[in-house]
């Protein structure tokens, strides 16, 4: 990322769009040497509109001949039309469906993005369906081709907010269903993986930030309409939306069998407390705070991430800048609370 071209405020969602998928050129350099179809499952979701027109960009900038397809149920077609407009050939198909799962085209790269967290508590059965046997449908079908998997840091426990957070050899344990159901995920492409001799990457995300979405998005609102924010998960990790994507799609080239896997988020620990601060600082207005922070917090190491990939660019700083510049504009939001300071997971 350029510096020099790094923007001071966004001023309408297609400005956020353009920058959030300019490539990087490791990315560029990645995708150069590849041949074959690029398919993003679950393509509908927040990130994957960033994601998919990103391949798509970086593919122009190598001068590479490679289609990216986006699946989804796209239950909403504003998101298949924003895709197409950015050159991603789109499909619908309701990935359950195996028959429908094995007419996709065939794909030398593969980024798993679909999967369910909100709603799952009342709805355990289809948050199971998703995320761990649609997994093993995908795997079988996309046996030979290099798989990107979407995870997520809550399969960690709690770390001391002391420290860096958990690592990737860290002893897994998930607090509810979600999360539960989100380490079936891993396990089903684990399985598979060595099963047919599958490349895979699982990565762990937490949080992926857009203006639009993510945690400071809900701490910056709750200052700017003076509502009390918890303090008991007082730690977060974030990165940039664009930078996360771009991660995602470089892993392909660190998939293997056994299957890898990378946390992927920011290297710095935030304290809620100091962002809602930051915030308050954009607005001019004083936080109010409920509760104290509690000892442990969900937090991730992203040091290989870092060593393999660079440190991310855009500091929480400068997200919270936009984050604020944003919301004082009234610019459209998803409307979609992240949940990070649920403890009991249930989501």
């Amino acid at each position: 990322m350029n510096a020099a071209l790094t923007p001071v405020s966004f001023g309408t969602e297609s400005e956020v769009d353009d920058f959030m998928t300019q490539p990087s050129p490791a990315l560029v350099d990645v995708l150069r040497g590849g041949e074959g179809n690029i398919v993003c499952l679950g393509v509908g979701g927040k990130m994957g509109h960033t994601l998919a027109t990103l391949a798509v960009n970086a593919i122009k900038a190598a001068d590479g001949d490679r289609t990216v397809f986006g699946v989804s149920r796209f239950s909403d077609d504003r998101a298949a039309r924003k895709l197409q407009s950015s050159g991603v050939t789109t499909i619908t198909c309701d990935l359950l469906d195996s028959a429908a799962l094995d007419n996709l085209p065939d794909a030398t790269d593969v980024v798993f993005m679909a999967g369910r967290k909100f709603g799952s508590t009342g709805a355990e059965g289809l948050t199971w369906a998703l995320n761990v046997y649609m997994p093993g449908l995908v795997a079988e079908r996309y046996r030979d081709a290099r798989i990107v998997v979407f995870s997520t840091g809550n399969v960690y426990p709690f770390s001391p907010t002391s420290g860096v957070g958990a690592d990737e050899s860290a002893t897994l344990s998930p607090v509810g269903e979600y999360a539960q159901s989100c380490l079936g995920r891993e396990r089903v492409f684990q399985h598979f993986s060595e099963e047919f001799g599958t490349r895979v990457c699982i990565m762990r995300l937490n949080y992926a930030i857009d203006v639009r979405y993510g945690v400071l998005l809900d701490i910056g609102s709750r200052v700017l309409t003076r509502q009390c924010i918890d303090l008991s998960m007082g730690y977060v990790n974030v990165i940039w939306q664009g930078e996360a994507c771009d991660r995602a799609l470089r892993c392909l080239e660190i998939a293997s069998s056994p299957a890898s896997v990378l946390n992927v988020t920011g290297t710095e620990t935030l304290s809620v407390r100091w962002i809602a601060e930051r915030f308050g600082e954009c607005f001019d207005i004083a936080p109010r705070f409920e509760g104290g922070e509690s000892p442990e917090a969900l937090l991730s190491d992203a040091s290989r991430c870092a060593e393999l990939f660079g440190r991310p660019q855009v500091s929480a700083r400068q997200m919270i800048v936009w984050v604020a510049g944003w919301l004082a504009r009234g610019g459209p939001t998803l409307m979609k609370p992240t949940g990070y300071e649920v403890r009991d997971g249930r989501f």
